[in-house]
């Protein structure tokens, strides 16, 4: 009677707050169960990588088509590359029974949410703003003005993570990989994703309703 359809599950968060690794962690945790969304992109295919592995490549007049015919859950762009989310390859895997996990940004998100009301939104923080910039300047990648820019980011994205169904403080790693993978696995139980089962027992109860 179990809900055979996949759920569509955003991760977003701040910039050094770990949600990559948190994601690197899950799949590897729990291979058979999730998926990775694969993007579309305006990029240019780099050495090694495949066409539907890294990511589906995409000249700049097939990204816009896919636009115009509302072929995408969500898209961006940036330093004129674009990347966004075909809805026909989150559809296929979601109908299969497979739940869809989307690393995206918080914009990219609240596309997501508009057309599927039903995908479930995490983001993620870690335990205090210190905390972020001390995870940015541990890098050791990213110079003090561009630490500078992505806290500045990070202060206006705070202001939309009321808009997300749970938040993930992401104090110890594995703590944060298992909460997030719970909180998925409960999703499935939830009576508005069991609207079949519910209608099944019903009508198999139906028989009963007399107490005779």
């Amino acid at each position: 009677m179990e809900n055979d359809k996949g759920l569509i599950v955003v991760l977003s968060g701040f910039s050094g707050a770990g949600k990559g690794t948190i994601m690197k962690h899950l799949l590897q945790s729990h291979p058979n169960e999730y998926h990775l969304s694969i993007s579309a992109t305006t990029r240019k295919k780099r050495p090694g990588e495949q066409e539907g592995r890294e990511y589906f490549f995409k000249s700049k007049e097939e990204f816009q088509k896919m636009i115009d015919n509302d072929e995408l859950l969500e898209y961006a762009t940036f330093n004129d590359r674009s990347y966004g989310t075909p809805k026909s390859y989150v559809e296929k895997l979601i109908n299969e029974g497979k739940d869809v996990i989307l690393e995206i940004e918080v914009q990219g998100a609240l596309q997501v949410k508009e057309q599927f009301p039903e995908a479930l939104l995490l983001f993620v923080t870690p335990p205090s703003a210190q905390i972020l910039k001390e995870r940015l300047v541990g890098r050791g990648t990213e110079a003090h003005d561009v630490i500078a820019q992505r806290m500045a980011i990070s202060s206006k994205e705070s202001y939309l993570m009321n808009n997300y169904d749970y938040l993930i403080i992401n104090d110890v790693l594995e703590d944060s990989v298992n909460k997030v993978h719970n909180i998925i696995q409960c999703e499935h139980a939830r009576t508005v994703r069991n609207n079949d089962s519910i209608k099944k027992m019903q009508e198999e109860l139906k028989e009963y309703s007399k107490g005779e």
